[in-house]
């Protein structure tokens, strides 16, 4: 049997191959992949297919991602609740010539689990778990999802390295 951080590994790996596979797909069906440079000459993440899609990598911030220039793109919070996906988590946006977003999450960090109880945060859409003295944000639309009310027992993932100030919801234990 193989570990999770090997899972993990692995998946990863799987991923970062799909990737190269359909990268060279695209070059045998003749398109050009431009790589976007600062204006130092480095690459900045960026890449531009002669097809019109750009193609960004970035870093997953608790609600969206944030592009090497520093930009901020939403990511729709269904999709990061669905994906559980945490502080750290390296993801890839294609921007179709129709302007579409699409989402994949090509670097998971690893993950710890840890328990809390579910509370409100400042306004009526702010959820937040407290545990161990800590609060960690999380998307109402996770909390939606799972039906989570305030004092709830609520399982969420965090990045296994380093602080984060989001958690991302993998269950609900109803208080009764």
């Amino acid at each position: 049997m193989f570990s999770n951080d090997r899972i993990r590994e692995l998946t990863s790996m799987i991923y970062e191959m799909k990737d190269r596979l359909e990268s060279m797909v695209r070059i045998l069906n003749g398109e050009k992949i431009a790589a976007a440079q600062s204006s130092g000459g480095e690459e900045t993440g960026m890449h531009i297919m002669d097809t019109g899609e750009r193609i960004i990598e970035g870093v997953f911030n608790g609600e969206r991602m944030v592009g090497p220039d520093g930009k901020e793109y939403p990511i729709p919070p269904n999709y990061a609740s669905k994906s559980k996906l945490v502080e750290g988590d390296i993801m890839k946006l294609t921007i179709t010539a129709n302007g579409s977003f699409i989402y994949k999450q090509i670097g998971p960090v690893n993950k710890k689990r840890i328990m809390g109880e579910l509370v409100r945060g400042e306004t009526h859409d702010d959820w937040r778990v407290l545990s161990n003295g800590r609060t960690y944000r999380v998307l109402k639309a996770s909390v939606t999802f799972h039906r989570g009310n305030a004092g709830d027992e609520t399982v969420i993932l965090v990045p296994e390295d380093g602080e984060s100030n989001w958690g991302a919801v993998e269950n609900i234990i109803k208080k009764k």
